[in-house]
């Protein structure tokens, strides 16, 4: 019996990263072998264990056949005959490829390590095409190593591409889908999981609603960079810098959906998208199965973002209704996200990247002013019922006033 440390672990070490996980292969041992010495199994498809000590996961060396369409139809074989390059040959990218053995020796068959080095992103074998997860997959780890230059391989984007028009990605259930989207909005440059998911095809199967943004034209007055689709990237990579909450950065990446789906020409100043925005929203986190936090989150900000924008032109009962509309006096932590998802927005465009955003600041203080007001006052003056609420309405518009004013000033 032999261990290897596998995948990740060893790739990550060698990036000069500290691994978040570590998974081995053990080579030559038996499912018995393995529970004899205190291993825990718990794999159901395939032997995984988890060790007695560090409950780390240990699989026994395998291969896989694929038997029907789709990322569960294979069949796997997992003896003592299993060799470490024929487990790492079902492996998807060279880069995770890569083993190590206990005397921190590498066994790189598939020469990951050069492709570490040449930032390659890169298949081991038309294997690949057998997992339509793949896909997803080699666009995460694009957004997560962006920042040494990473890209896809040619070769692989090419195989890639015929998975999409042989019918492989439909495959694809919502809960992974939604899994790999959430990690890659956590990485540094999310916006590069859905170009390379664009640059094959696979975002118009996925995320239709996203890919319907490119080629969408905006008035150049607003956007140098003119096209929605790469405005929506741009914000996205405003969201990167503002907050690590990955549902600011959903909302960032979903608060212009609308705009595929109303004809530019009818928006009065290229405004009207908000409310068809929605219901994409809505459509989109139900078929892809996208928690509530996600998508509560970006119904208000596909709903209220030009709201903010707009925050110096809006009357000031206007502002008040907007605040109630965000629930921003029951929810002021997710209203702060709705600040940082515009802030997101207005930073999105070329030649604005470094502005500052006066708009959020007025919101803000919009809030804090109403949320000063002493509701005990006027509970002491016998007012109540519908009397209350109209004359809490009036001071929280006073109270808005006197800060529009002074911004007026400034």
């Amino acid at each position: 019996m032999k261990i290897y440390l596998v995948g990740g672990a060893v790739r990550d070490k060698l990036l000069g990263l500290t691994p978040k996980e570590r998974d081995w292969v053990v080579v030559g041992s038996t499912v018995d072998e393995m529970l004899s010495l205190g291993y825990q199994q718990v794999g159901k498809d395939f032997p995984v264990f988890l060790h007695p000590d560090t409950h780390e996961e240990y699989a026994l060396a395998r291969t896989e056949r694929k038997t029907r369409p789709g990322y569960t139809g294979f069949a796997v074989h997992a003896s003592t005959d299993v060799t470490l390059e024929e487990d790492l040959q079902r492996r998807d990218l060279t880069i995770n490829a890569i083993a190590e053995d206990d005397n921190g020796d590498l066994i790189d068959p598939y020469n990951g390590c050069e492709d570490l080095d040449a930032g390659l992103l890169k298949h081991i074998s038309p294997a690949f095409s057998e997992d339509p997860v793949r896909i997803l997959r080699i666009a995460r780890f694009a957004a997560r190593f962006c920042r040494w230059g990473f890209h896809v391989a040619h070769g692989t984007n090419t195989l890639m591409r015929e998975m999409v028009e042989q019918g492989e990605v439909d495959a694809l259930v919502a809960e992974r889908v939604w899994a790999e989207t959430e990690k890659a909005l956590g990485e540094d440059h999310p916006e590069r999981y859905f170009e390379v998911l664009r640059g094959c095809g696979a975002l118009q199967k996925v995320f239709p609603e996203i890919d319907n943004l490119f080629g969408v034209p905006q008035p150049q007055k607003h956007h140098a960079e003119i096209d929605t689709g790469i405005h929506i990237m741009m914000v996205l990579q405003q969201a990167c810098q503002l907050s690590n909450d990955k549902a600011v950065r959903f909302a960032a990446l979903t608060h212009d959906l609308g705009k595929a789906s109303t004809p530019q020409s009818i928006l009065p100043s290229h405004h009207g998208h908000e409310e068809r925005g929605v219901e994409l929203v809505k459509n989109m986190c139900n078929r892809i199965k996208i928690p509530n936090q996600y998508r509560d989150l970006a119904v208000i900000t596909a709903r209220y973002h030009t709201h903010c924008h707009r925050a110096q032109e809006l009357r000031p009962a206007t502002i008040l209704k907007t605040l109630e509309g965000l629930d921003a006096f029951r929810r002021p932590q997710r209203f702060e996200d709705f600040l940082l998802a515009c802030t997101a927005d207005a930073r999105g465009r070329k030649g604005h990247e470094n502005d500052v955003y006066p708009q959020a600041e007025l919101f803000r203080q919009s809030l804090q002013a109403c949320q000063s007001i002493n509701n005990q006052t006027l509970i002491e003056q016998g007012i109540e019922g519908r009397e209350f609420a109209e004359a809490l309405s009036r001071e929280r518009i006073q109270k808005i006033t006197a800060i529009k004013d002074s911004f007026q000033q400034a």
